[in-house]
């Protein structure tokens, strides 16, 4: 454990963040493994983001999660979370190309009333018919949301979710993870502590690049200035537990936040007898109204 824990502290540093004055963000940003660790927190025209990619501390390579930030117009924001299965290199490639793909129909968008629901839709379809066309088996999941007006609309293909929490910790919002465990959660079947020792917790029943692949959208949900969003893989989700996680995000400035959950996320990795422990690529994102 000692020496695991020495490698991951050199890795990424773990407990020497500093909160920096917030970037901005004025064109997209992708987050497709180009290094150990990508994390960044940028001030919008509507809030605040902060957003960490990880590859598993140990694993040889890039890791298989990506993640997007995508400004649409000045009022409007498109984030993104995307889990590539199938080993690497398809892996990768897929969470590559989902986030890419999404980046890519949304430029189709402008400040006069193209709608975003639309060019997202049609970045998950084209990711889906590229995914199927390679016949590598190359798969993702991935979770966005469409941010505008004091309201958040979510769209998931698998197991990345989204959670909406109010700053005492109540859950306004979340998705429903498209697995076995997930579906027994959402139904009062299985407790959700539980659900992270369920021998069925990694099948997924939904993926970008399948054919049977369907794509589900929430109603919009207002957001409130103190609210906090969440978008993560299972590398969050495998490793803390909802309570846990509730507790780190919903106040504080959000870069310390998301250092927060990334801290106890990674060192959960390493072994818990008594907590949740799966070593994983590590992706999440939070966002805050101004």
């Amino acid at each position: 454990m000692r020496s695991q824990w020495k490698r991951l502290s050199r890795k990424y540093a773990l407990n020497s963040y500093k909160v920096n004055t917030l970037g901005k963000l004025e064109n997209a940003r992708l987050y497709i493994g180009d290094a150990d660790i990508e994390q960044e927190a940028y001030e919008i025209p509507i809030g605040q983001v902060a957003v960490i990619v990880a590859a598993c501390y140990d694993k040889q390579g890039a890791g298989e999660d990506a993640a997007a930030l995508i400004p649409v117009t000045k009022d409007r924001v498109v984030l993104a979370v995307a889990d590539g299965v199938g080993g690497l290199p398809a892996g990768r490639r897929a969470s590559k190309t989902a986030v890419s793909l999404l980046s890519e129909q949304l430029k189709t968008v402008d400040a006069d009333g193209a709608r975003p629901r639309t060019a997202i839709l049609d970045g998950i379809e084209a990711t889906n018919r590229t995914l199927i066309e390679l016949g590598t088996g190359s798969a993702t999941t991935l979770v966005a949301a469409d941010i505008q007006d004091h309201m958040v609309r979510t769209f998931h293909v698998g197991d990345s979710s989204a959670w909406l929490i109010g700053q005492q910790g109540v859950i306004k919002f979340q998705t429903t993870p498209h697995s076995p465990v997930g579906f027994g959660v959402e139904a009062g079947l299985i407790d959700a502590d539980e659900a992270l020792k369920h021998e069925e917790l990694h099948v997924i029943t939904n993926v970008i690049g399948s054919s049977e692949m369907r794509i589900e959208m929430s109603t919009p949900t207002p957001i409130a200035p103190r609210d906090t969003l969440l978008l993560a893989s299972d590398g969050l989700f495998d490793n803390v537990l909802p309570d846990e996680i509730i507790e780190l995000i919903r106040k504080g400035p959000i870069d310390e936040c998301m250092q927060n959950i990334w801290d106890l996320a990674a060192k959960r990795m390493l072994g818990d007898k008594d907590k949740p422990s799966k070593p994983d690529d590590f992706s999440a994102i939070l966002f805050r109204l101004n």
